[in-house]
């Protein structure tokens, strides 16, 4: 399937997608693996007796962790990561608070200034978050949450389907390490619309696409799928009463997470050139991300940061956060946001791994996809109005809450 975009950096792409003039459609080559060789709602209170306390409150505590497991599963998929930036188990979905309310813009480009505080996705949305939404909406999959180059683009990560409609079910598949950890890919504007759509209507896990899953919440889709459909869909408040709890950035939320930094400038504020906390082109070296502070994963003058496996997963280059500790802004997938942006498509951000420099920088990294369009460089995170407890702190409450009522009941004895 052709896949139509447009950049509007001068700078032209690696030979893997080029362009050769700014703001025109192009189409990008499909990834394969000569190429890689080539180029190296629990609410209810119930009535509990004092000698029977403890007994309901544990119940309470293991209902409540099951429908945790159930309907918050990518905030507590239960990795963890080293200070040198490798995962042990899945990479859940976390966030970081942009504060700073009522930043003035870069002089330069005219972005970036926000007036309220909010919350940023630390990483890049993975493989296994993806797949966790396909099998908890996309039994049935009515509008097209997954598409087979999800599973073909990349020989050595991706993710399979299998079953037929009306139970069909994915999987993370590929040989490298790390793969589940790996930025999510080929996904659409309208697909990440629908995943925010799911984590604000609690992510529920009934296998349909509807008006209690994906259609409605941040963003009022309701069964929206043509290019002309989906720019008509309004962006929700990111802000005070009535705000969505989960959504996709403004392109200036996006923006001052990349490059914002209060501390520059005496403290008074001001902007990076690029997202790693630099006014100079980052490295693109997997044996110095541990420790480099300029480093990301792309297109380095036709060398690429992996050969093997094209992608990184979320997070390695542990050393070169943005300026508020998100990880990947630069580099990797571009990730979409809200703007309407020059022939009617949706906005894009942060360059690829087969991009040059000038695609991740501020004054130039500036894009856009029709928001039907999929691709093996578009990828995608989430921004929330709201605090995101850290992963297991649910389950921390719960533990907390037995606790109390063991005591309660030695105290009554």
């Amino acid at each position: 399937m052709g896949v139509e975009w447009r950049l509007s950096w001068e700078e032209p792409m690696s030979s893997v997608v080029k362009a050769a003039d700014t703001n025109v459609a192009i189409t990008p080559h499909r990834v394969d693996a000569d190429k890689y060789s080539i180029r190296r709602a629990l609410t209810r209170r119930p009535v509990v007796f004092q000698k029977t306390m403890v007994r309901g409150l544990l119940a309470a505590a293991l209902v409540a962790a099951a429908v945790s497991a159930q309907a918050a599963n990518v905030f507590n998929m239960g990795g963890t990561q080293s200070a040198n930036g490798t995962w042990t188990g899945l990479a859940s979905l976390s966030f970081v608070t942009v504060g700073n309310p009522g930043n003035v813009a870069d002089p330069s480009t005219g972005y970036g200034a926000v007036g309220y505080t909010y919350q940023m996705g630390k990483y890049d949305v993975t493989l296994a978050q993806y797949t966790a939404f396909l099998n908890a909406v996309a039994k049935t999959d009515t509008y097209g949450l997954y598409n087979s180059y999800m599973g073909s683009d990349y020989p050595t990560q991706g993710i399979s389907q299998s079953g037929s409609q009306g139970s069909l079910s994915y999987s993370v598949t590929g040989s490298a390490t790390g793969a589940a950890n790996m930025p999510a890919f080929d996904v659409t504007w309208g697909d990440a619309a629908r995943f925010c759509n799911w984590l604000d209507n609690g992510q529920p896990t009934t296998g349909v696409e509807n008006s209690t899953t994906t259609e409605d919440g941040a963003y009022a889709l309701n069964g929206a799928i043509t290019n002309s459909q989906l720019m008509a869909v309004a962006s929700p408040s990111h802000s005070g009463a009535g705000a969505a709890t989960y959504f996709l950035p403004s392109e200036n939320e996006q923006y001052k997470a990349m490059y914002y930094d209060p501390t520059l400038n005496g403290g008074a504020g001001g902007y990076w050139a690029y997202p790693t906390r630099s006014n100079l082109p980052p490295d693109n070296s997997l044996v110095l991300a541990p420790t480099s502070n300029n480093d990301a994963n792309y297109d380095d003058n036709g060398f690429l940061t992996d050969d093997a496996t094209i992608l990184t997963p979320v997070g390695t280059f542990a050393a070169s956060p943005g300026p508020y500790g998100t990880y990947d802004m630069g580099g990797d997938v571009w990730q979409w946001n809200e703007a309407d942006v020059y022939y009617g498509g949706r906005g894009l951000r942060g360059g690829a791994w087969g991009n040059g420099s000038g695609s991740l920088a501020s004054s130039s990294g500036r894009g856009d996809g029709s928001p039907t369009s999929h691709d093996f460089s578009f990828g995608f995170r989430v921004a929330s109005s709201a605090a995101v407890p850290e992963p297991g702190s649910i389950a921390l409450v719960f533990a907390g809450a037995v606790a109390f009522g063991i005591w309660r009941q030695r105290r009554n004895a």
